[in-house]
């Protein structure tokens, strides 16, 4: 409920004009999440991780001309602070709600596939967002999310701070 309620505050954050706001909603949620972890500097890790990847593609998104965003740009062909935020929820999931895709490197794939896309057309939907070029953009965010989710997938094995390490008993 927190990852919807913080998603849905960034995307109609920015498409009201007022992506600060939303911002700040998805900056709680990742605030309370590293404060309830079991070890939140790997949290905290794998969300430095998540959102630099994040930066970098939704950059090239907007380099390749296929979509464009209504605010929470300050710099024209970067990704919106809002945005790369939103990777941030989707990195504190990777622990907790999408747990059940470790080591499941193909359902991940095929989930990032379809998943990735779809939600960006919702944000468009919602009004974040605007394709410039629909279908090539949709491609491009299919074959990227296929090969980037089990990535992701990776990166939270290694940076697991929400699973409880095991005691070695003597």
């Amino acid at each position: 409920m927190v990852f919807q309620a913080a998603w849905f505050a960034a995307v109609l954050g920015a498409a009201n004009q007022i992506p600060l706001w939303g911002t700040a909603a998805v900056g709680a949620a990742l605030a309370w999440h590293l404060a309830v972890s079991a070890r939140p500097v790997e949290e905290a890790k794998l969300l430095g991780l998540v959102c630099l990847i994040g930066f970098a593609i939704e950059t090239g998104n907007v380099l390749l001309g296929q979509v464009s965003y209504t605010s929470g740009q300050p710099v024209a062909n970067l990704a919106p602070y809002w945005m790369v935020a939103l990777w941030g929820l989707l990195a504190i999931a990777l622990n907790v709600t999408m747990r059940w895709m470790k080591g499941r490197f193909w359902l991940a794939s095929l989930l990032g596939a379809v998943a990735g896309p779809a939600s960006f057309v919702s944000g468009v939907k919602l009004g974040g967002a605007q394709f410039i070029a629909m279908t090539p953009a949709l491609a491009t965010m299919a074959c990227t999310w296929a090969v980037l989710m089990p990535a992701l997938v990776w990166l939270s094995m290694r940076f697991d701070g929400v699973a409880v390490p095991e005691v070695a008993h003597a």
